[in-house]
């Protein structure tokens, strides 16, 4: 369990689909969090906290007056930096959604308004997937050498970016990005309602992007539009280094002159056949080497559910003082502005090259 004197006091502002799914996690860890209210401008939302049994505001003044530690807003993009504005100046610590902002225009507005008090982190959570963050914790160590590129089909855009920043160290280093989109039939037999009861294929998009950032460190995206939840289409990762390379989750790397050796990490997960422990993610390691430990034992959460809820309870402790910020607005911002380069180069069909921006002095 991550260390906490107390439960992190989140409130919540929006009631869609996203604020929904946090409210459900929220409610699974009563010993890690504390929901104080959620901002509910319409009757239908309001409506639909209240019978969740938790405090309805109206207005701003109404969500902040329990004083929680941080507040998440999730709303979409276009109405975010508004009300992410109106939080600091009332003087809250903000954990937004992904992306901060809806274009670059507003990005740049948003950093100047918001950035330099450093009062607001983003809710990426991708490099906190359990697996995602051990392959991170391969690199850090070392075992792959010096990390050259990234390779990544699994996510759209910044949450991609995220991913290949992080995994390479490049911070906000310049990129010339040139990408290219196709469309081809596939079928998409899940949506977010769930089974569609149909196989038949529609149009669909593939974008492929090279990123090149210099010093020989580059990325590969390879998104499919619904492939964050189509089961027709893997999720993959490579991560290649001077001294190995990492594919998912199979490692190969030099050890010596003349010896070459491949290892596994390998996913403990209880309550499999005859294990009565409850159906759980423990560990993930290699070579014996634990790379990676469930925070929160017995809640029985997704992979995802783990990243989400380490993401809030890290920024409710840096809201307290009591620890680092998880995901500083400069790192989503990058992230995006990659996001968007790889979308104008679609569009223009030729290179974009991002320029050094306000927030990249945070990043150094």
């Amino acid at each position: 369990m991550l260390p906490s004197s107390r439960p992190a006091r989140l409130a919540l502002t929006g009631g869609g689909y996203r604020a929904g799914l946090l409210l459900d996690l929220l409610r699974r860890l009563p010993g890690q969090f504390e929901v104080t209210g959620v901002l509910a401008r319409s009757d239908a939302t309001a409506a639909a906290v209240a019978r969740r049994g938790l405090d309805v505001h109206r207005d701003v003044a109404g969500l902040l007056r329990a004083r929680p530690d941080v507040v998440v807003v999730s709303v979409p993009a276009s109405a975010a930096p508004g009300l992410v504005l109106d939080l600091l100046e009332r003087g809250a610590a903000v954990v937004t959604e992904t992306p901060p902002a809806a274009d670059l225009d507003a990005l740049r507005a948003l950093w100047n308004a918001a950035g330099p008090a450093r009062r607001v982190q983003v809710a990426e959570q991708y490099l906190l997937f359990p697996h995602n963050a051990a392959r991170a914790e391969v690199v850090r160590r070392g075992l792959l050498g010096e990390a050259t590129s990234v390779q990544v089909s699994s996510t759209q855009l910044y949450h991609a970016t995220s991913m290949v920043r992080g995994l390479l160290g490049v911070g906000a280093r310049p990129a010339r990005v040139v990408a290219t989109a196709t469309t081809a039939p596939l079928a998409d037999p899940i949506t977010r309602a769930g089974w569609t009861g149909s196989t038949g294929p529609r149009p669909q998009v593939t974008t492929i992007a090279t990123l090149d950032f210099g010093d020989g460190r580059s990325a590969l995206y390879d998104f499919t539009q619904t492939q964050t939840r189509n089961p027709l289409r893997t999720r993959r990762m490579v991560v290649r280094g001077s001294s190995g390379e990492l594919v998912d989750d199979r490692l190969v790397r030099l050890t010596g002159p003349t010896t070459v050796v491949t290892s596994s990490i390998e996913r403990r997960q209880t309550g499999l056949q005859q294990d009565v422990q409850g159906f759980d993610l423990d560990h993930l390691a290699l070579d014996g080497q634990v790379l990676f430990r469930n925070p929160y034992p017995g809640a029985r959460l997704n992979d995802e559910e783990i990243a989400v809820a380490t993401l809030l309870q890290r920024a409710a402790a840096w809201a307290r003082g009591d620890g680092p910020p998880p995901y500083p607005l400069a790192e989503a911002a990058q992230d995006h502005l990659l996001g968007l380069a790889i979308a104008s180069s679609v569009t223009t069909g030729g290179p974009v090259v991002t320029t050094r921006e306000a927030w990249a002095d945070q990043l150094e």
